[in-house]
């Protein structure tokens, strides 16, 4: 079960995100995350996973479409503190270029201006 924790820095917000991002609720839970977010406004996002120890091809898709989400409505969003999983499958699937992955929370907030 995915679970999502807001938390705001000025006009950032960073969800920290822990649990398992497949098929099913966990990709629905990012989603609507996502769209929540974009609805009230907030268009600097930065996806902490450092908790997150699983995810599959669905949960891939769901990020592709929450950074499109995201970027349609004029914001960016960022991940942060990748598992070593995650990070080996976002390169095997050449989507380490789309997105702009930081280690550092400092670094992912000062990367916005």
């Amino acid at each position: 079960m995915l679970q999502g924790t807001c938390r705001e820095i000025g006009e950032i917000v960073i969800v920290d995100f822990s649990g398992k991002i497949t098929l099913g609720e966990g990709s629905s839970t990012l989603r609507h995350t996502i769209r929540d977010l974009i609805d009230r406004g907030h268009r600097k996002i930065v996806l902490n996973l450092f908790d997150v120890d699983y995810i599959d091809s669905s949960g891939i898709g769901e990020l592709v479409s929450g950074f499109t989400t995201v970027r349609n409505a004029e914001g960016d969003m960022k991940l942060l503190h990748l598992t070593k999983r995650v990070h080996d499958l976002l390169q095997i699937t050449r989507l380490f270029t789309v997105f702009d992955v930081r280690s550092n929370e400092e670094e992912a907030i000062r990367s916005f201006q």
